[in-house]
């Protein structure tokens, strides 16, 4: 299989302009396990050719072995290499555009002064004009302190800057949703909430990202307290949602009913908590949640953090205890959360007839794909190379155009099960399969069908400050 663009680099080269060079330089790259995609001529001189070589390679090591083979062709030497990741981030990934013109006098006098001042006035007398007269009715704040970046950990906010302008790119050019990165230097919970608060006013919505657990919990339940805008952290409820959406037509192929399954929850951080209470509100029969110490029960209160303690008081009545093996014999779903190969044939085996396996951690998934297909009905990973891929850029971007259509004061659980359901009806039921549970992020019909049924439990709840869908 050869690598994706994530792993592209380009080879500057310089070769001896004499017959056979080529060729030679091309075997070598093929030897090392090299992927040719193009090659183009940049200058070519009287003793010697310019070559950029484009080629696709495993990873990092393996762009370092191939460089280090052809500098060991005579006559061929690479004086440049260029990461196609790295282009594409020189500079940043944003800008801001302007929506009115500036090139007049006149344009000026609207823009800015004395014009605007009217506008501050319209806004001082009546605050909810400042959602017709100003970007916040459109506008997101990707909030991050840096601490659990991906799955490279707590890198610091400079780092998680990359993360951020890429989702806020996600933000506008799936949803048209304005999105500003904002990485925060510290690492405190309440300096954190502190600080959101004051920068609210500015932005129709929260997006919290990255930021680590247990803090992660603290952030997003006083900011949704605190705040009249809608607050979500996109690493629990926005994979909880797509998680959700995908099981309902997992259990579809399967022939199973959510209300009658037994799931298996492993890793119970920020995602598994969020993935647990999501299955929970949604009506599913039992939950038992698994962490590194075990199944989590009632009573074991010293082993759990707080949130875990909740997440115990509210799965596993049977009362299972032991290990992952000990959780999933019978269990109808395993959701994984957590790290790579913890599953064996004979754990998977132990299941419930037809059983359904999201093996979401990342970049190894807890079980071999391949293998994991022998014995389960459906399987799902978080890997772009593999069949349903469970990726919550399916959901945020939805969630977000349908609560700031309505100028949503909260976000609320309603919402986000609205969003699940809408989620999971994009594929009509004659085209759910085994390989088919979940739309591809670049399905355009994704978007508007989450922002839609968003925004209408938003107005039935009661936390739209409008009463109808906009257009």
């Amino acid at each position: 299989m050869s690598a994706g663009v994530a792993y592209t680099v380009t080879l500057r080269c310089q070769i001896e302009n004499r017959p056979g060079m080529l060729g030679r330089l091309t075997t070598t790259i093929g030897e090392v396990g090299g992927d040719i995609g193009a090659i183009d001529i940049v200058r070519a001189e009287r003793n010697t050719l310019i070559r950029d070589i484009t080629v696709r390679v495993q990873d990092e090591d393996h762009g370092e072995r191939l460089v280090a083979e052809i500098n060991g062709v005579p006559g061929v030497t690479v004086i440049q290499v260029s990461d196609r990741v790295f282009l594409t981030h020189l500079g940043g990934k944003l800008a801001v555009q302007s929506r009115v013109p500036l090139k007049t006098r006149d344009d000026l006098s609207l823009a800015y002064t004395p014009g605007v001042a009217r506008v501050c006035r319209a806004i001082a007398d009546d605050p909810d004009k400042v959602y017709t007269l100003t970007w916040k009715r459109n506008s997101v704040a990707v909030v991050s302190d840096g601490s659990a970046i991906l799955g490279l950990g707590n890198l610091g906010p400079e780092a998680a800057m990359p993360v951020m302008e890429g989702k806020a790119i996600l933000f506008k050019e799936l949803a048209d949703v304005d999105a500003v990165p904002i990485c925060l230097r510290s690492q405190d919970p309440d300096l954190i909430v502190q600080t959101v608060e004051q920068l609210a006013p500015t932005f129709g919505g929260i997006n919290l990202e990255d930021i680590a657990a247990p803090s992660c919990f603290v952030v997003e339940g006083q900011l949704h307290e605190r705040l009249d805008i809608p607050v979500m952290h996109d690493d629990q409820h926005g994979t909880a949602v797509v998680v959700l959406a995908a099981l309902r037509n997992a259990l579809f192929v399967a022939g199973k009913h959510l209300g009658n399954v037994r799931a298996v929850v492993n890793g119970v951080g920020a995602a598994g908590t969020a993935i647990i209470r999501a299955l929970l509100e949604a009506g599913i029969g039992e939950v038992t949640a698994v962490d590194r110490h075990g199944i989590i029960r009632a009573g074991d209160d010293a082993l759990q953090t707080p949130m875990q303690r909740i997440v115990a008081s509210q799965t596993n009545r049977e009362g299972r205890s032991g290990s992952l093996a000990s959780a999933l014999a019978g269990a109808d779903v395993f959701i994984g959360v957590s790290r790579g190969n913890i599953l064996s044939a004979e754990m998977v085996q132990s299941m419930a007839q037809d059983p359904v396996v999201f093996a979401l951690a990342n970049p190894i998934p807890e079980g071999d794909p391949e293998m994991l297909r022998q014995y389960c009905r459906v399987v799902a990973t978080g890997r772009s190379d593999q069949p349903n891929q469970i990726n919550n850029v399916l959901s945020f971007p939805g969630i977000f155009r349908g609560a700031l259509d309505v100028h949503a004061r909260q976000m609320t659980s309603g919402m986000r099960l609205a969003a699940a359901e809408a989620l999971a009806g994009v594929i009509g039921p004659d085209e759910v399969t085994e390989e088919y549970i979940i739309p591809s992020v670049f399905n355009r019909a994704v978007v508007p069908a989450i922002a839609a049924a968003v925004a209408e439990a938003a107005i039935a709840e009661g936390v739209a400050r409008r009463s109808h869908l906009p257009g």
